[in-house]
């Protein structure tokens, strides 16, 4: 079970099929996935038996509602145990097992988006995407100026645009400290490309259905012109898997 989750690709759902089809998948060994308080949170338990990270701590949520969402990941489990689609799961070992022991590498890979930030950037034509670009991304930037007095600079096509250090600072301020949120806006962050995406996320003023609306705004005016690829669908919903669970980390850890 640990090799299972230790060796399953974070973002690339095609290499996790090739990687289930080289390796037999565990057949489900329990009859029920439950949850069970502890001093300092809430186990997941099959069968009343702990359930182990890969590096052999208890799998444990700071909240029952977060707990519980794990949970039912490993109920839904048909007849064997795979790790695609336990993002959930994925997400709380990466945080228990990483975040929580080192959270200052995290934090600071966040800061660094937050200098080259996705909705800094944007198209001069065509007229549609630029005002696609605009009315998704104009409001989190109006959120950042009003609520976290950070003042960012926009820029045209890919050249870097300096941003204020005072703004910076401000929006660094905002990240997270508790590990279970800041390993949620770590994987907001790297998923949407966007860490005021993410911040504001968590801070509440952005939905996760209008967050992933933000993220795609490109994707999906070349999507509209150009049509879809199966296999850039696949790895897009297998991130919004990976998406999905932050989002539940975060409304179950306020």
């Amino acid at each position: 079970m640990r090799e299972l989750f230790e060796n399953t690709p974070p973002d690339d759902p095609i290499e996790a099929t090739r990687r289930s089809m080289r390796t037999m998948l565990p057949r489900r060994f329990y009859e029920t996935a439950a949850t069970a308080a502890l001093a300092d949170g809430h186990a997941v338990r099959l069968d009343d038996k702990p359930v182990r990270t890969p590096a052999r701590r208890v799998l444990a949520a700071p909240t029952q509602a977060l707990a519980e969402a794990i949970a039912a990941e490993w109920q839904a489990q048909k007849d064997v145990i795979d790790p695609a689609k336990m993002p959930l799961t994925r997400l709380a070992n990466a945080i228990i097992d990483g975040v929580a022991e080192a959270p200052g590498p995290v934090a600071a890979e966040i800061a660094k988006y937050l200098a080259s930030d996705l909705v800094f950037y944007r198209s001069g034509t065509p007229a549609g995407l630029v005002e696609r670009q605009a009315r998704h991304w104009n409001p989190i930037l109006d959120w950042a100026r009003q609520a976290l007095s950070a003042d960012f600079k926009l820029g045209e096509g890919v050249v870097h645009v300096a941003q204020p250090e005072a703004a910076l600072a401000a929006a660094r301020a905002t990240i997270p400290a508790e590990p279970w949120r800041l390993g949620a806006v770590h994987a907001i962050t790297t998923l949407t490309g966007s860490a005021l995406i993410a911040l504001a996320m968590a801070r509440g003023a952005l939905a996760a259905d209008a967050a992933w609306q933000a993220a795609h705004v490109d994707e999906d005016w070349n999507m509209a012109q150009w049509g879809r690829d199966a296999v850039a669908m696949a790895r897009r919903d297998f991130r919004f898997a990976e998406f999905s669970a932050a989002a539940t980390v975060l409304s179950c850890c306020p």
